[in-house]
């Protein structure tokens, strides 16, 4: 996914003003990379390039770091934060079958973004809703005994939501 230049300005100014506020004492490291998930939600390559600058390390080492704790992101968080249950009840009853379907639906992986933003793709651990598995959660809402066909369903629903929303002014197409 690419960044705009406006997105790389952000990610610079957020790194350089989250890094004011630390030696270069490599412990500071972790903390730095969260607070710039936390502004920005994710850690973009431009605040990893500041980053290994500041502490003195190579973009490789923080990259490393990154990739190796689940609680960071690579890629921007889509508007709508697509999760997939992976605790054991739902793996059971076919998580993986409903993952990929939205990796088809939304022509993506997990832990990516679609191109403009609308929808991202995660797995979790668990959402505590086994007696409903598989269960997906859209943003905060909960899908439950979710199925290819309700993939497919969910998507059409937010394009026609989104459509009308866009062309009538107003939610589900009403001024």
């Amino acid at each position: 996914m690419k960044l705009t230049e406006a997105e790389k300005k952000e990610a610079v100014e957020a790194a350089g003003e989250i890094l004011s506020g630390f030696d270069a004492d490599r412990g500071g490291l972790i903390p730095v990379l969260q607070q710039i998930q936390g502004k920005l939600g994710y850690v973009p390559p431009e605040a990893m390039q500041k980053v290994a600058a500041h502490f003195g390390i190579p973009a490789v080492d923080v990259y490393s770091v990154l990739t190796f704790y689940n609680q960071f992101r690579l890629t921007p968080p889509g508007k709508n934060q697509v999760k997939i249950c992976m605790g054991t009840a739902c793996h059971m009853r076919g998580a993986n079958v409903i993952q990929e379907s939205w990796e088809r639906c939304l022509n993506i992986k997990v832990g990516e973004t679609t191109d403009d933003r609308e929808f991202g793709l995660e797995r979790v651990a668990c959402v505590g809703c086994c007696t409903m598995a598989p269960v997906v959660m859209i943003n905060e809402e909960m899908h439950p005994k979710m199925t290819p066909t309700r993939v497919d369903g969910l998507l059409f629903s937010h394009n026609l939501n989104h459509k009308g929303q866009t062309e009538g002014g107003g939610e589900n197409g009403r001024p």
